[in-house]
């Protein structure tokens, strides 16, 4: 009986054992089965696509991933944004695949050329980089020597890094290079499918993203694709050229009205939002950091000191304005960029504020006709006209009548006419305590006035 007893429970733990060895190395590999990130790179290539592929590669790092493929179908964009996103790829501590389908062009051909890999789909293009500038009618012109110098030694050093022939890939961004029986002098360099592999510019073939993980033995990997969460697309959307200008132009028209005007409200929230965003987008990917901040925050402070301490416009002024310009344009420019870039950007820049401030203008010359200028403006201190028991200064005032600014204007602000002390606002220019008023019409809690100039002279 106990030996029989005995033999059982030898019999199960036998089973047992054989059944934890099963589980054991199921659990193995199910663990050790190969991670591959996916990130495709499709599109224009502008700045906002560098923070989206700096946060592939970290979370492919991170993961212990076998690779990082990124398909690619794109005519190329922003030299500044591709050489971003080809220094993540060189430094990248995972495998990465450049999976072309169907054409890398321009900066996107830097951007396959940073992969340790090629592949190229069945008919697939990559080549035709030489940097451009667009032209007044919108039209593509040679960026010339110095920056398409620039171009040719990255894709240089990219390909020397990468192990591929640097000759083959100068002569798709100079057309001054030539590759004897490849490419001549005076044109540039655009390969296909079987001309990069016959070239060795490209790894292999592949039709689908299962032949590509084939060719890598990672046929059974667990596939994790990634996409652009909401901060990236706000960044790439923030980024853009259209909307970089009108965040810019709305924040500093709605400064501009927020100081002439009295109290702190609307305007220079909505101000400081537009330019909040303006800058945090980008830093994200990094065209802003402390130099350009500290230039644009100098800048403001000057212009401060100079509208609400110094009179008159001096060299506070002007290096306030030039210290604004500078900070801004290099927020509009990033690697690479040549003195054309530089004055390009500074224009586009001086051209947004010049905008801003006619808007300022205009917008400051109507705003006390309007509603919501009417709530701009100082309404405290002066009972209604409709209360007869209690007479308001304002009754006594007449257009026409003389008078002198007690406060600056600002705007809105305190005049003395006819020796009473009313709530004043002038057409929209900033008029000094002291000057001469002539009141052009009187309203129900303020009277709108102006400079007198011929009284001043009289």
């Amino acid at each position: 009986m106990n030996g029989g007893s005995w033999s059982r429970r030898r019999a199960w733990v036998f089973v047992l054992a054989c059944w934890a060895l099963l589980f054991g190395a199921s659990a193995r590999g199910q663990a050790e089965r190969p991670i591959v990130y996916v990130a495709p790179i499709r599109g224009e290539i502008d700045n906002g696509l560098a923070p989206y592929v700096q946060r592939a590669v970290r979370e492919a790092e991170q993961a212990g991933a076998a690779a990082l493929v990124l398909p690619i179908d794109t005519f190329g964009g922003r030299v500044d944004a591709a050489v971003v996103i080809r220094d993540a790829l060189l430094g990248a501590k995972v495998p990465t695949v450049a999976f072309i389908s169907p054409r890398a062009i321009s900066a996107g051909a830097l951007i396959a050329l940073a992969a340790e890999d090629i592949a190229m789909t069945t008919g697939a293009t990559i080549g035709a980089a030489a940097p451009v500038l667009a032209g007044p009618q919108g039209q593509a012109a040679p960026a010339g020597e110095k920056a398409t110098s620039y171009v040719r030694k990255e894709f240089r050093a990219t390909a020397e890094a990468r192990g591929r022939e640097p000759l083959l890939f100068e002569a798709m961004v100079d057309e001054d290079v030539e590759v004897p029986d490849v490419v001549a002098k005076g044109k540039l360099l655009t390969l296909t499918t079987d001309e990069a592999l016959a070239l060795g510019a490209a790894s292999y073939r592949a039709e689908t993203l299962d032949e590509v993980l084939a060719e890598r033995g990672l046929s059974d990997a667990e596939i994790r694709s990634l996409t652009p969460n909401w901060a990236e697309k706000l960044v790439r959307f923030s980024t853009s050229a259209a909307v970089s200008s009108l965040l810019l132009g709305l924040g500093m028209l709605g400064l501009f009205v927020e100081i002439r005007t009295p109290g702190f409200g609307a305007p220079g929230i909505v101000g400081l939002v537009c330019l909040a965003l303006f800058f945090w987008s980008h830093a994200i990917i990094a065209l802003v950091g402390w130099e350009e901040l500290a230039l644009v925050g100098g800048g403001i402070a000057l212009l401060l000191l100079e509208i609400f301490v110094i009179p008159g416009f001096g060299l506070a002024g002007v290096l306030g304005v030039a210290a604004l310009l500078a900070g801004l344009g290099m927020s509009f420019v990033g690697a690479g960029v040549t003195t054309a870039g530089i004055v390009s950007a500074a224009a586009q820049v001086a051209v947004a504020l010049a905008v801003t401030l006619v808007g300022a203008a205009l917008l400051l010359r109507f705003l006390p006709r309007l509603p919501f200028g009417r709530r701009l403006v100082l309404e405290t201190g002066h009972p209604d006209h409709a209360l007869p028991f209690e007479p308001s200064p304002l009754d006594a005032i007449l257009p026409g009548d003389l008078g002198k600014a007690a406060s600056p204007l600002r705007p809105s602000g305190v005049a003395e006419i006819t020796g009473a002390r009313v709530d004043a606002i002038s057409e929209g220019e900033f008029i000094p305590a002291g000057t001469a008023l002539e009141v052009l019409r009187v309203e129900r809690s303020h009277v709108v006035v102006r400079r007198a100039f011929e009284k001043e002279k009289g």
